[in-house]
């Protein structure tokens, strides 16, 4: 094949043109970089978090989420310690998903209102809750429901919310609890 002058004077402007435009491409995708980075630091800069919120201490500073959920069902028989005024204290085992020592601070009133800690296999467990009495009599059942808000040690993000069903003896003072719910932790 050969080329006439014409078309090889084409053919060599093309082939010397090339490797300018490379070049001439490549500094203007490297402008368009730098322009895009330098608007978005420009952004940031108008657009930061406030001292002291979360997003102004970088990705270390984000709270930590819960990883497990646990569809939990637990039962506890508790024994009466101590009374102060209209709070009962009451201590016993929980048994089920989450099993360990557990304490009650109960206020018996026309609503039974109460704290509570489970101290499980790798941390605690703490939270409140509440329970309207049916009937009457010295065995006195109630029906309600308890929220989890804190934990410690591999519960340390525990938030919760359950059913919560028992009895309360009025003349001993023990207490059984049943209770069904969701824990993330």
């Amino acid at each position: 094949m050969s080329l006439s002058g014409n078309e090889m004077s084409r053919s060599a402007g093309a082939a010397a043109w090339a490797p300018r435009a490379g070049a001439a491409a490549a500094a203007l995708i490297l402008a368009g970089v730098l322009a895009c980075a330098g608007a978005t630091a420009a952004f940031a800069a108008r657009h930061r978090a406030p001292r002291g919120h979360p997003a102004s201490q970088g990705h270390h500073a984000r709270r930590a989420q819960a990883t497990h959920t646990l569809r939990a069902s637990d039962r506890a028989k508790l024994r009466y310690r101590s009374a102060k005024g209209s709070t009962l204290y009451e201590t016993g085992q929980a048994l089920g998903s989450l099993p360990g020592a557990m304490r009650v601070h109960m206020r018996v009133t026309a609503t039974f209102t109460g704290t509570f800690t489970i101290y499980a296999h790798g941390g605690t467990i703490t939270g409140h809750g509440r329970a309207l009495p049916h009937g009457s009599g010295t065995i006195e059942s109630f029906k309600g429901t308890l929220t989890v808000t804190s934990g410690s040690g591999r519960y340390r993000h525990a938030r919760g919310r359950a059913r919560l069903y028992g009895t309360f003896n009025r003349r001993t003072y023990a207490l059984t609890i049943q209770t069904a719910g969701t824990l993330r932790y």
